[in-house]
């Protein structure tokens, strides 16, 4: 069973998006790391309902909740997760399952 890490990115700061992606250039090796798959990370989105409309959409399978857990609290993580709290809006949804 695996461990999904959903989150939804919303710029409300265009100014801020080279700063986003630094930490996308960065995050990536470190969620590998600890064996996190990305399954998802697109632009290209459609939604259904109202609310609001995200600009990017990324889903990330790590073998469990164990794995990330540690990717979040790790050093390498914390090191540049400012640059993502400064930089972009997120809503960040974690399920467990198949």
């Amino acid at each position: 069973m695996g461990c999904y890490f959903m989150v939804d990115i919303y710029i409300s700061d265009p100014e801020k998006q080279e700063c986003y992606d630094e930490y996308i250039r960065k995050v990536k090796p470190i969620v590998e790391s600890f064996g996190g798959e990305y399954l998802v990370r697109t632009e290209d989105l459609s939604v259904q309902g109202s609310g609001r409309f995200p600009d990017r959409v990324i889903v990330v399978r790590f073998p469990d909740r164990k794995h990330l857990d540690d990717c979040f609290v790790s050093p390498a993580y914390r090191s540049i997760m400012d640059l993502r709290i400064g930089s972009v809006e997120s809503r960040i949804v974690i399920a467990e399952g198949m």
